[in-house]
């Protein structure tokens, strides 16, 4: 298939029709803060970074998987996609570039789905563990077992989640799952680095996809408090993501293997501090508390 050859504005308003496709619920918007944390979108990686090499991308026709495969074409590779529906695969690969080969490689596709663990059927904690974990791990070591007899180096990234390292309810077999990639990819960045391999994971926290939305936030009513949480004020943005993936699969980054990146505004660690919720007292309520605090007397 003929690779998709465009201009850079023509290029800029190929991606904005990519990524901003219209949600079945309205949009929360972002909170003041966010105007110090603008979006940059274009490609920040030169024209013909991935020139003469091949990227593989699992959940390559929608979603995440689609915004990497836009970018990592634009900047020169020739693109393999995978999913599991045959017509989304089809009019993605119309739009952008599909040949094959076997140098860049990103494992993006994933199942989720938010449900109380008392309420877990067998089946459904068999569906994610076998999308998210098996799958990763079937294509990750066939794909390197067939690297290493031909001699050939390339970079693996693994696209988790936040949870994955702390853990989070009514989403357990997916944390469970995410957690095990992660382990996947740190153990054989140390094993493969001598046969060339390199091995990343990136955990991004809310982006907005059509995919990953409808299944977690059907109606739209968590985005509000998702955004609370987050210190930049905003939900990250698929060409975001598809910038930091394609850094970390470049030569640019041929020194990184073995890395967990946390890519989500600062959400984590705003969950993680117990006192940051004290963000929320008022300015006169802090003077009410300091006097208080100074008239404390003992230990």
């Amino acid at each position: 298939m003929a690779a998709l050859v465009l201009g850079r504005k023509t290029f800029q308003t190929f991606m904005a029709s990519c990524f901003h496709s219209s949600p079945a619920v309205a949009q929360q918007p972002p909170l003041p803060q966010s105007r110090f944390f603008p979006p940059l979108e274009a490609a920040m990686l030169p024209p013909g970074t991935f020139q003469d090499r091949v990227a593989f991308i699992t959940g390559g026709g929608t979603g995440l998987g689609r915004a990497m495969t836009t970018m990592l074409s634009h900047l020169g590779a020739q693109c393999i996609i995978a999913s599991r529906k045959l017509e989304v695969l089809q009019q993605t690969a119309d739009e952008i570039s599909s040949r094959t080969g076997n140098k860049v490689i990103i494992n993006n596709a994933a199942g989720n789905f938010v449900c109380p663990s008392e309420n877990l059927s067998a089946n459904a904690w068999k569906s994610i563990s076998d999308i998210v974990l098996n799958g990763t791990a079937f294509v990750t070591l066939e794909l390197g077992k067939r690297l290493v007899r031909s001699q050939k180096g390339a970079a693996f990234l693994a696209v988790t989640t936040i949870y994955a390292e702390s853990g989070s309810g009514f989403v357990v077999p997916s944390a469970a799952a995410k957690a095990g990639v992660e382990a996947l990819y740190k153990s054989l960045a140390g094993e493969w680095g001598r046969y060339g391999l390199r091995f990343n994971i990136i955990q991004p926290g809310p982006i907005r996809t059509k995919g990953a939305f409808s299944r977690l936030d059907p109606k739209g009513q968590f985005e509000a408090g998702m955004l609370s949480r987050i210190p930049t004020g905003r939900l990250g943005r698929p060409a975001e993501m598809a910038n930091l993936a394609s850094y970390v699969c470049s030569d640019y980054a041929s020194w990184m293997s073995g890395a967990v990146i946390r890519f989500d505004g600062g959400e984590y660690v705003m969950m993680a501090g117990e006192f940051n919720e004290l963000r929320m007292v008022t300015a006169d309520q802090w003077k009410v508390m300091e006097t208080m605090i100074r008239s404390t007397k003992g230990a």
